[in-house]
C-alpha cells in the first residue's frame, strides 16, 4: 500500500511563531529516504499553514509525486493549474473548522465541480475527490470523470478512539452518547465493512481508491487489510510521532505497517 505523507503540520508549527523555521521544504528528502511514495500538502484558502511559496517550491523541487489538496474556488483552481502538481485532491473547506470535517458534497455542486475537474485535467493533472464513504458519492465521482477518490476515514477513526482510548471519558459531547463497548465494536465493524465494500465497488468501476483522515499507528492496521485501497494519506500522526522519534523513523514506522 502506498503512503502519502502530509507535511502540513510542519508548516503549522512554523506559523505558530510566524518565523522561518521549520521549513516544510526540508522534509522532502527525509520523506523520500524513509520510503514515502508521495508528498501531500493542503493549501487552504485562509493560508493557516502552507503558504503559496511553500506549495510552489515543494511542487517544483520534490522528487516524489505531489498531491495538492485544495478547495474548488476559482482562486485555488487557478493556483493548481499554474503549479501543475501530479494530482489535485478537491476537498471541502470551512474557515472555522480545525481540520476537514467531512467529505466533498459531490452531488451538490456538479456544475462547479465539472468545470474545476476539466480545467485540471486539461493541464494533465490527475484529480481525486475527498468523499464520505457512501455508494452515492462513489457513483457521483464516477459520473464526474475523476481518476481517484479518497475516502474520509474520520468516522472510523473517531469510533476507534471512543472504543480504545480515553476519548469517551474526556469529551462531554461523547459522554452524553452513553454508548456501550458492544455498541462501539459493532459500529466499528460496520464502518470497516462499509469501507471494504465501497472500495471494492469503486475498483470495479476503475476508480483508484485512497483513504485518509485521523489515521495513526494504532487504527491504521485494519484499514491496511482493505486490498482495494491502494494509498493512504497520513499527516498529523506522523508529524506528532516525529517529535519523539524523528521524522524519518516516524515515516519508516508507518510504512512498515502498510507493508504487512
Amino acid at each position: 500500500m502506498l503512503l502519502g505523507v502530509n507535511i502540513d503540520h510542519i508548516a503549522v508549527l512554523r506559523e505558530a511563531r510566524k518565523v522561518a523555521d521549520p521549513d516544510p521544504l526540508d522534509a522532502l528528502g527525509i520523506c523520500k529516504r524513509a520510503g514515502a511514495d508521495q508528498i501531500t500538502i493542503h493549501l487552504r484558502e485562509d493560508r493557516r499553514h502552507m503558504q503559496d511559496m511553500d506549495a510552489k517550491h515543494i511542487i517544483e523541487l520534490s522528487s516524489l509525486p505531489v498531491n495538492l489538496e485544495c478547495a474548488i474556488s476559482a482562486e485555488m483552481i487557478d493556483i493548481a493549474c499554474d503549479l501543475r502538481p501530479h494530482r489535485v485532491t478537491l476537498v471541502p473547506e470551512k474557515r472555522e473548522e480545525v481540520t476537514t470535517e467531512g467529505g466533498l458534497a459531490v452531488t451538490g455542486e456538479q456544475a462547479k465541480l465539472k468545470e474545476a475537474i476539466q480545467r485540471l485535467q486539461n493541464e494533465e493533472i490527475e484529480v481525486s475527490l475527498f468523499i464520505d464513504p457512501t455508494l452515492e458519492t462513489v457513483n457521483a465521482s464516477l459520473d464526474l470523470g475523476v481518476e481517484w477518490i479518497e475516502f474520509h476515514t474520520g468516522k472510523y477513526a473517531n469510533i476507534y478512539a471512543m472504543l480504545y482510548t480515553n476519548l469517551s471519558k474526556t469529551h462531554h459531547s461523547i459522554q452524553e452518547l452513553e454508548l456501550s463497548r458492544k455498541s462501539l465494536k459493532k459500529m466499528l465493524n460496520d464502518e470497516l465493512s462499509n469501507l471494504h465494500q465501497l472500495a471494492s465497488e469503486a475498483k470495479k468501476l476503475n476508480l483508484r481508491v485512497a483513504a485518509g483522515h485521523g489515521l495513526n499507528m494504532q487504527n491504521v492496521k485494519e484499514i491496511v487489510k482493505i486490498e482495494s485501497i491502494e494509498e493512504l494519506n497520513i499527516g498529523q500522526s506522523i508529524i506528532a510521532r516525529s517529535v519523539y522519534t524523528g521524522l524519518e523513523q516516524a515515516i519508516i514506522d508507518m510504512k512498515d505497517l502498510l507493508m504487512r
